[in-house]
């Protein structure tokens, strides 16, 4: 997919705008996935407008993350996994991967299951074969449609979390009680209050996001034309790290943007009307329905599903970028399935487990929660991993990770890491 870069005599519109979105918007959209979702309407539900200020806080942790994984792999032309292979050893690289693979077949799990559940409660029927059918239409396109034609469709997926928006403004919300909600951070020190705050900073700052957009960076490069890794054609830069930062920027601002309205909506409905105890995004849509109207319970049910469309192809095909470059193998979104064929039995298989776990005894509510929780615990190292490899030399030449990236990157692994740390501590 040729990446457009409009001269600037050209005329901007909301179509060339579209077209300029890339990794950084769509890697912030799959953030809010049904898990998210799940996660942030119980923080809603169980804290009111207390834990508003965890959303706020990891916008521009997540930034730095975020641009430094897709700084790796546009400087490099190889994704994260690709890169740790050459600074850790494999037994390192191998357990990291793992950690990943397990994280995202949970989550995968979790997500379709609360697919089902949302198309179960808007149409009725059988969950179980809703969520079925939505492993198979994921795994179908992300085989047979080539990539260049299934990252439009991501985009439109974008416009679903939209939906959390509008169900804000179906009710009644005081903005002064928010503002001291999202500004001055209250969390009590006991085992369960804390584990939903790395619930919510696993949810937000979640390793699959990290592999994804830095392999899709090197996709972006390998499918212009004209582009080439930074390391080889410097003069593409200026232009190609400008890219990433304002991309980056927005894309992350939707994705928090979302989890504080997803918050701040359960906030003013469940929690203001004693319903504390919300643990999937499913039994959120359906506690809604009485309290603010059919339209927010539609609205929220529909955004649940678009949003796991969207998900989906992202957990699984960042544990296969991550596997494909670990293994050395030929990978890619934009190859047929003939020249890739591990690299799309990967995905297949993350997403089968996935469902798989649906028909087990394992609980799909806690699993919701649990998997966010997972994330929050093993981004730590590896996020040390990627910071570590940003400031390289050897490996980035003289793209290193700005000064702003490298503060702000380590201020998030150390915030994440006292988070797991406190919670482990209080359990």
């Amino acid at each position: 997919m040729t990446i457009a870069h409009p001269q600037p005599s050209s005329r901007w519109s909301l179509e060339t705008l579209f077209k300029r979105l890339g990794p950084g918007v769509i890697t912030g959209a799959a953030d809010d996935d049904p898990s998210g979702i799940a996660t942030y309407s119980q923080a809603g539900a169980r804290a009111g407008f207390g834990l508003l200020w965890t959303v706020v806080l990891t916008w521009p942790l997540m930034v730095a993350v975020q641009s430094v994984s897709a700084r790796i792999g546009r400087v490099t032309g190889r994704g994260l996994a690709g890169n740790m292979v050459k600074v850790f050893p494999s037994s390192v690289v191998n357990l990291l991967v793992l950690l990943l693979f397990v994280a995202n077949t949970i989550n995968l799990g979790a997500d379709l299951a609360a697919m089902g559940a949302a198309a179960k409660l808007v149409l009725g029927g059988s969950e179980r074969l809703y969520t079925l059918g939505f492993a198979v239409f994921s795994l179908l396109a992300i085989v047979f449609v080539p990539y260049h034609r299934y990252v439009g469709l991501l985009k439109w997926f974008t416009f679903s979390l939209l939906a959390y928006v509008g169900v804000a403004f179906t009710v009644k919300i005081d903005w002064s009680a928010v503002a001291a909600g999202a500004f001055v951070p209250k969390v009590e020190l006991s085992g369960e209050s804390l584990t939903l705050v790395v619930a919510i900073f696993g949810t937000t700052i979640s390793p699959y996001l990290f592999f994804w957009q830095s392999s899709q960076e090197v996709e972006e490069e390998e499918a212009d034309p004209d582009g080439a890794p930074l390391r080889d054609h410097p003069e593409q830069a200026a232009r190609e790290l400008n890219r990433i930062g304002w991309e980056t920027w927005v894309g992350m601002a939707i994705s928090n943007l979302i989890a504080f309205f997803i918050m701040l909506t359960t906030a003013v409905t469940l929690h203001a009307n004693g319903q504390t105890d919300i643990q999937t995004a499913e039994q959120a849509a359906e506690a809604l329905r009485p309290i603010a109207g059919d339209l927010a319970f539609l609205l929220f049910s529909l955004g649940l599903i678009g949003t796991g469309l969207l998900a989906v192809p992202v957990l699984a095909g960042s544990v296969a970028y991550a596997v494909g470059e670990a293994r050395g193998w030929r990978i890619g979104l934009e190859r047929p399935l003939n020249e890739a064929r591990p690299f799309y039995v990967v995905i297949a298989l993350a997403i089968l487990l996935g469902v798989g776990l649906g028909f087990t005894p394992l609980d799909p509510i806690r699993a919701l929660l649990w998997s966010a929780v997972v994330n929050g615990v093993i981004v730590v190292p590896i996020m040390v991993a990627m910071m570590i490899m940003a400031s390289r030399r050897r490996l980035m030449g003289r793209f290193v990770a700005a000064r702003w990236q490298v503060v702000l990157g380590w201020l998030a692994t150390a915030v994440m890491a006292a988070a797991a740390v406190a919670m482990f501590a209080t359990m």
